[in-house]
């Protein structure tokens, strides 16, 4: 089965996901550090898509600018995603693809659901 993380290594939630996926047994793995390969806004919407969230449900408000920008009090989702694809530190993080489907893996048990 192939997956893709989109992985910060300075995330404990997101290293601890990285774990299970490199210890599940016929998985393979693409990471991609989404800091130093920042996503555009077409995968956003469709991660965002397949995993059932709005862009403000995968706001990241802690350890970002989100609140600066003013995208937690009144930030439109169309707003959001472009904020997002200009600055990857506002997406929550980890998302998680596989054929099986999309998540946000807070906290990092739920990768389990589409293993």
């Amino acid at each position: 089965m192939k997956a893709t993380i989109w992985h910060n290594p300075d995330c404990g939630t997101s290293r601890k996901t990285l774990a299970i996926l490199q210890e599940a047994p016929g998985i393979n793995l693409t990471v991609i550090e989404y800091k130093k390969v920042p996503f555009d806004r077409a995968k956003l919407v469709q991660l965002f898509r397949d995993a059932g969230l709005t862009p403000r449900e995968a706001l990241r408000t802690r350890g970002s600018r989100a609140e600066e920008l003013g995208l937690i009090n009144g930030g439109e989702n169309q707003r959001i995603l472009d904020e997002m694809a200009r600055d990857a530190i506002l997406v929550e993080r980890p998302f998680v693809e596989t054929e099986k489907g999309v998540r946000l893996c807070r906290p990092q048990e739920i990768v389990h659901e589409i293993l």
